[in-house]
């Protein structure tokens, strides 16, 4: 945000990132065919439905993130969790999970509005656990504040 007003300094649609990710929480519309109607030109004619309400997306990172981190610890969770989460940087192998990367995976949470979901999802990351963990705990302040 500057002086004359907001800026875009660039665009996130990958399905990678976490801006996308809180978006495609709140879609209730068949994913596959939005992108169907999308590659042949008639997304006008796709019914495409948003729930009501808000969303809200918490990045578990490596310590160091963006810059150097190790990686290869063990991702404890909850069974309870493990539907919310969207994994990025992780690896399984022999049956458990690992960190490999820097960002390494994503909580959702869906409310009423910011404040709920913000509340469930950072009630979620609590029911995750690696070693090095690390994560912004600001996210949806501003929004709050406003």
């Amino acid at each position: 945000l500057t002086e004359k007003g907001p800026k875009v300094i660039e665009y996130n649609c990958r399905f990678g990132d976490p801006e996308t990710q809180v978006v495609l929480a709140l879609l209730e519309s068949d994913l596959f065919t939005v992108m169907q109607a999308v590659t042949e030109e008639r997304l006008s004619e796709a019914e495409v439905r948003f729930a009501d309400g808000a969303a809200a997306c918490v990045i578990l990172a490596s310590q160091g993130y963006p810059l150097a981190y190790e990686k290869g610890f063990e991702i404890s969770m909850t069974e309870a969790v493990r539907p919310h989460l969207l994994f990025a940087g992780a690896k399984e192998k022999d049956g458990k999970l690992y960190t490999n990367g820097g960002r390494v995976l994503g909580v959702v949470a869906r409310g009423k509005d910011l404040r709920e979901a913000l509340a469930l999802a950072y009630g979620r990351v609590e029911q995750v656990s690696f070693t090095n963990e690390f994560y912004r705990r600001d996210i949806g302040k501003r929004a709050l504040e406003a």
